[in-house]
């Protein structure tokens, strides 16, 4: 979430900045008038609070004067001042709740190396990798050498499950899962910590990263339940005579690694030198896709569940921007590797992410449809992530806001189809990349 202390004492800055993404200004000066007023009753209250501990220790000798007059006057004002701090807590915990909730649904600055535009036909062109290859036929698509290949059944996907599901057969299965393998060893050969993480998580989780309240609707939710196993050992640990007061918990899908990865740091102090922090881990993923009924509904560009191995990165505020560019370099080379051409999209103000105030995306060559398709984006969240979170680092004597980075290191299925499109023959056969034929 953006920083109050910015929005009090910048106001215009802030208001400018997100109008660039489209937030009404009016929901901003609505925010400052409500952080400005928790912050003055906070203020009074700490006076308020103040007094009443001097008054407390000097009733002793009011007490020792024997005054009746002066001991009932310094009773009726300890008395007022312990009513109006209960009451005034109260309201400033319902202020911080407001607050809060407000705060959740309000996006991240940019960063003054985005460019303003609003939609994605104003993202930049960066620069192109790799030329794609002049083929001598009329080049099929995905599914059509998949059909072909009998490496994708997308009606078995529907009977199992239902639309945008499918189910990889064959050379498809073996190919997919080759593709997993060489992105992790790629990526741990270039520092980055393999982890294998639960594809479940909790709402904690996905608000620390910013999925929700803003993505709820795009988030496949399961029913809640109550585990008894882990709640009794939790219990164990509790005193005897206390209450169990555990509920069941609403649980989530991941729709990206990204969560469990970056709250492995959830409410963590990490030594400075211990950053940066690089990991990388494969998960299947899960979307409801909600808002794009009519796209991508042929083949597996755009599917509920897909795989996908991830790069995150937890370091200091000064070190962001590098360990960006090492991210967007890793992604990069992985495809050139791979010999797949692609160029670097530097997103612009309306086309960036809920949390990002950065991001670059790498778009794979696709002959089969003759445009490039988006197979990764890299975004650095600055401090965003971490004040949700509670992810921080200490720097001598401070704890300080870390600044966390994720990515995909590729989307493995958009992996799949650009190596079937870029290395199909005339004949309908798919070569396979040099680099992946030990994995095969």
């Amino acid at each position: 979430m953006i920083d109050t202390r910015i929005l009090l004492n910048d106001f215009e800055f802030v208001a400018n900045n997100l109008a660039k993404r489209g937030i009404n200004k009016d929901i901003l000066h609505n925010l400052k008038q409500k952080v400005d007023t928790h912050k003055k009753l906070k203020a009074q209250t700490e006076r308020q609070r103040s007094k009443q501990n001097k008054l407390s220790k000097d009733f002793h000798l009011v007490n020792k004067s024997g005054n009746p007059q002066s001991i009932e006057s310094f009773k009726k004002e300890l008395q007022y001042l312990k009513e109006s701090i209960k009451e005034n807590k109260e309201i400033l915990d319902s202020q911080v709740i407001d607050i809060e909730q407000m705060l959740l649904k309000i996006p991240n600055l940019i960063d003054e190396n985005t460019p303003i535009g609003k939609d994605e036909s104003c993202n930049i062109e960066i620069k192109k990798v790799l030329a794609p290859s002049k083929l001598d036929f009329i080049p099929k698509q995905h599914w059509e050498l998949a059909k072909q290949n009998k490496w994708i059944d997308t009606e078995a996907g529907v009977k199992l499950a239902k639309s945008r599901f499918s189910v990889l057969r064959g050379m498809g299965a073996k190919l997919n899962q080759a593709i997993i393998s060489y992105m992790l060893d790629f990526n741990a050969k270039n520092g980055f910590e393999i982890c294998s993480v639960p594809i479940v998580v909790n709402e904690r989780a996905l608000i620390g990263t910013g999925q929700l309240p803003k993505f709820a609707d795009d988030m496949f939710k399961l029913e809640s339940f109550y585990d008894d196993e882990i709640d009794t050992e939790a219990n164990q640990a509790k005193p005897k005579n206390s209450k169990n007061t555990s509920k069941g918990h609403n649980l989530y899908l991941i729709s990206t690694s990204e969560i469990a990865l970056t709250n492995l740091y959830q409410d963590t102090i990490i030594p400075k030198e211990s950053l940066p922090i690089m990991l990388t881990s494969y998960t299947p993923c899960f979307r409801k896709e909600a808002g794009s009924a009519r796209k991508d509904t042929r083949g597996i560009i755009r599917q509920h569940q897909f795989d996908k191995v991830e790069l995150v990165a937890i370091t200091t505020q000064q070190e962001s921007k590098a360990i960006q560019q090492k991210m967007i370099e890793n992604a990069s080379k992985l495809l050139e590797s791979l010999e797949l051409p692609h160029r670097l999209v530097q997103l612009c103000s309306g086309d960036i992410g809920f949390s990002a105030t950065n991001t670059v995306d790498i778009e794979v060559w696709l002959p089969g449809q003759n445009c490039y398709r988006e197979i990764s984006s890299i975004s650095n969240c600055g401090d965003f992530q971490a004040r949700r979170a509670k992810i921080r680092y200490k720097d001598r004597n401070n704890n300080i806001l870390a600044h966390t980075l994720n990515g995909s290191s590729l989307a493995v299925g958009r992996t799949l189809v650009a190596i079937m499109e870029n290395f199909q023959q005339s004949n309908g056969d798919i070569n396979i990349p040099k680099v992946l034929e030990k994995y095969l």
